[in-house]
């Protein structure tokens, strides 16, 4: 497959789904841009990218077809109900876009040397950044929705999926719920992990669906991580840092780890 059959089984996939859309076609950036008709709102995907990434993983034209879909599907002009909206937060890279397409400023809080905190309402299948203009149409104070974004995320699901190589152990959330990353800012799950952890804890949130927390015992556990991180860094269609932080029950700190093991096996993507 190339970057043309790609843009041309996307718009085909997705044409069978709705009508109500365009598309363009930037031969020199390799992306595909896909717009309403109604108020010209879209996204725009780096068919390069996903190229690469549909080598090793067969499913992601689907995500892609079903990411455009619910996206279009959300910017839609729609008013939203203050009182029955989960507003959740969501860890971003320092260097996503503070602003919207539109140019108004996403509500950001600082977070690590490499991550941001965002703000969503959430629609089950998808969610929108909170910006200036739809924080004042919520109706409440920037102070308020933060802590009802904490309490949100206090309230969702944590289930990990362990495995050990090399006498080191490694955990994985993944529920795909947008909010795998996110589960980094719950301080008592962190201290519940630190807990029972026999070597340094390392912490790992490579990309938006998932995040990998590591007991490292030895040596090999560091180089382990490292790669790791750096292969769902690369995988993940919304990736954040490949960098881990290391957590001693009060910060995350970023570590630095050059990685030479290369005899691991994990199938918890």
């Amino acid at each position: 497959m190339n970057i043309y059959k790609l843009r041309d089984l996307i718009i085909e996939r997705i044409t069978e789904k709705r009508d109500d859309f365009s598309y363009k076609f930037d031969r020199e950036n390799e992306a595909l841009r896909v717009e309403r008709n109604d108020n010209g709102k879209g996204i725009t995907i780096a068919l390069s990218k996903a190229l690469n990434k549909a080598k090793n993983d067969d499913k992601i034209v689907d995500e892609l077809v079903y990411y455009i879909d619910e996206s279009l599907t959300r910017m839609g002009d729609e008013k939203i109900d203050a009182a029955s909206a989960m507003i959740y937060p969501v860890v971003r890279a320092t260097s996503f876009p503070d602003k919207s397409k539109a140019g108004e400023p996403f509500i950001v809080t600082p977070h690590t040397n490499e991550t941001n905190i965002y703000y969503a309402v959430d629609f089950d299948k998808s969610y929108r950044l909170i910006d200036e203009p739809l924080l004042e149409s919520l109706g409440m104070s920037e102070e308020d929705m933060k802590v009802l974004a904490a309490n949100n995320l206090k309230n969702l699901p944590i289930e990990v999926k362990k495995q050990t190589v090399q006498e080191n152990d490694f955990y994985f959330v993944n529920h795909n719920d947008g909010y795998d990353s996110s589960r980094i800012l719950n301080t008592d799950f962190l201290h519940e992990m630190l807990g029972q952890a026999e070597g340094e804890m390392l912490v790992g949130l490579p990309h938006q669906d998932v995040l990998i927390i590591a007991d490292c015992k030895n040596n090999v556990g560091y180089d382990i991580m490292a790669q790791m991180m750096m292969q769902y860094f690369t995988e993940g269609l919304t990736p954040i840092t490949s960098l881990s932080f290391s957590y001693d029950g009060e910060k995350l700190q970023p570590v630095f780890i050059l990685g030479k093991q290369k005899n691991y096996s994990n199938k918890n993507k």
